[in-house]
């Protein structure tokens, strides 16, 4: 029983932390493209109209199509003195939170840089959302289902008013508006965006005339994505509330889900920007490449003059501010994952722990030192189930030998064999699954405790001290993985088995084989399990020297078996 119970340890310990590695390895986790190559932004490739634009119509436009298209818009460009296109301005939005820059060539947004968060590296001071251009529509962009008008739009030079300069607590909101008219077509757009000092959501109205069909809203392609990484914890791409479901699936080209819409997203492990429409739409998703995507709305134009209604989220996963939006984007912070899949009991267990977490770094104001104290509240809450399991295990490692002697004895007799070792079990009170059985009933906190320590943005760049300045990173060198490793040595050493010397030889490896794992784990993962693995071993000495002292098989028992 002992050995299946090992192996499946083994192998779920193995599944859980070597799969991210295993595919790496494989080559099926591509490296995400450096910003030189072709997917970074180019000011010299236009927008392709194509991008979210009308659904189940094919998204490559024929040359001849495309080159018409491209001399209509051109010779649609205002003109300077001197003949060439006029330049676009920027219009620049900088508050408490945020620092965005819009451009009136198409009115789309260009950057948008979060004040409170420090780029991956040391070199970016902010993170930036705005992560592709050139050939994709920018963020915000505004498509028709006329393939000329839309490029009309997306290529035209708005005009713009601004009605602040900066916003502050004396004058908290702001308005930006845009516009676009072609008299001749009789079309005029106008989106006005409504910016406010403390939030991260902007306020949208895009007013139309002229516009038939519907009208695509786009966040444009990795925007809000900041880093892929190569996680199996929860989705990095589109996301989307339909009827009252979260989908997180990337289709394989383009789909649209149409019912209630609540909210559509691009989301990574600790950023998102998100739509939330006002009115009746569909959610665009399409994959644009390897790592590439881009996600809209579609909303359709009931009447001419129709004033279409919408919000934007650019900003961090923070729990408490997602949580206040009331429609359900917290749940792109995934406590429930495991093995390929988010289950309930998992995040029911994990949200109670979250809250736990924060409340404790409330006094400590460090989460290195959070963890650690998380881990002993936890341990400690635990007592009682793991002082059964050392026990059980102490006393099946008592009776051992008789085990053994039965097992050879009645060999040939299944049927016997059963009897007389339930029979033993029975005489000594021991329990030969009371070993695991308390590591089971753990197992959805340290799961849950492994999904918060990996997730939440509370811990990125959070520092411990001395070399670890963030524990959302791995070790750089290597000091915690290979400390949790002395440390499960010394763990098994102590703990008592049933096993033969060869098989505890073969064991061994266990601890060589969890700091493999471990290295490029997140240092505060890392530390969560060599603070656990040090108070265990304190937990069994202190069970092994002043409580389970001197244990032996009872003398009754032992004439019992011998008269058998």
């Amino acid at each position: 029983m002992e050995k299946r119970v090992i192996l499946f340890l083994v192998l779920s310990l193995a599944i859980i932390f070597g799969y991210e590695y295993v595919l790496k390895e494989l080559g099926v986790l591509p490296q995400l493209p450096a910003p030189s190559e072709s997917t970074a932004p180019s000011s010299s490739q236009p927008p392709s109209p194509s991008v979210l634009g009308p659904a189940n119509e094919p998204s490559n436009i024929p040359a001849s199509e495309t080159s018409s298209v491209k001399s209509a818009v051109e010779d649609l460009r205002p003109r300077g003195p001197e003949g060439g296109p006029i330049a676009a301005e920027t219009v620049e939005v900088d508050t408490n939170l945020y620092r965005a820059k819009f451009t009136t060539r198409g009115a789309v947004m260009t950057s948008w840089e979060l004040k409170r968060y420090r780029g991956s590296l040391d070199e970016q001071p902010a993170v930036q959302l705005v992560r592709q251009g050139g050939k994709f529509p920018g963020p915000l962009a505004v498509i028709t289902d006329d393939t000329v008008l839309a490029n009309e739009l997306g290529e035209g030079l708005y005009k713009v008013e601004k009605d602040f300069t900066t916003l502050e607590q004396a004058h908290p909101d702001g308005h930006v508006t845009f516009y676009y008219e072609n008299a001749e077509k009789g079309v005029r757009l106008e989106k006005r965006l409504t910016f406010h000092a403390d939030s991260y959501v902007v306020d949208i109205a895009v007013k139309e005339r002229g516009l038939d069909g519907s009208v695509n809203v786009v966040l444009g392609t990795n925007f809000g994505i900041v880093e892929w990484g190569d996680g199996f914890i929860g989705l990095i791409g589109p996301a989307s509330l339909v009827d009252g479901k979260v989908e997180k699936e990337t289709p394989d080209f383009e789909s649209e889900r149409k019912g209630t819409v609540q909210w559509a997203a691009l989301q990574d492990k600790y950023f998102l920007s998100v739509l939330i429409p006002k009115q009746s739409s569909s959610v665009l998703v399409k994959k644009e490449g390897d790592k590439l995507v881009s996600t809209g709305v579609r909303m359709p134009v009931i009447s001419s003059g129709t004033t279409l209604g919408l919000q934007l989220y650019a900003g961090p996963k923070e729990y408490d501010t997602l949580r206040s939006l009331q429609i359900g984007l917290e749940d792109t912070i995934d406590f429930g994952w495991f093995i390929f899949g988010s289950w309930g009991a998992v995040k029911a267990v994990a949200k109670p722990i979250f809250y736990v977490l924060r409340f404790i770094n409330d006094y400590t104001h460090n989460y290195g030192l959070t963890i650690i104290v998380l881990t002993l509240a936890i341990k400690m809450l635990f007592v009682p189930l793991q002082y059964k399991s050392y026990k059980s295990m102490k006393q099946m490692q008592v009776i051992q030998p008789k085990v053994s002697a039965i097992q050879e004895k009645f060999k040939d007799d299944r049927d016997r064999l059963n009897k007389e070792l339930i029979k033993l079990y029975r005489d000594h009170k021991a329990n030969p699954v009371g070993g695991c059985l308390p590591m089971v009933l753990q197992m959805p906190v340290f799961v849950a405790l492994f999904n918060i320590l990996y997730m939440t943005i509370d811990l990125r760049q959070a520092p411990l001290g001395l070399w670890i300045t963030d524990l959302s990173v791995q070790d750089p060198y290597y000091v915690l993985p290979v400390v949790m490793g002395v440390t499960m040595m010394i763990q098994q050493k102590i703990t008592p088995t049933t096993m033969d010397p060869t098989q505890a030889k073969i064991m061994m490896m266990l601890p060589a084989f969890m700091t493999f794992l471990f290295i490029n784990f997140p240092a505060g993962l890392v530390l969560y399990w060599l603070t656990n693995n040090t108070l265990t071993i304190g937990q069994q000495i202190v069970t092994e020297r002043f409580i389970l002292r001197n244990p032996s098989v009872p003398s009754a028992t032992d004439d019992g078996a011998e008269k058998k």
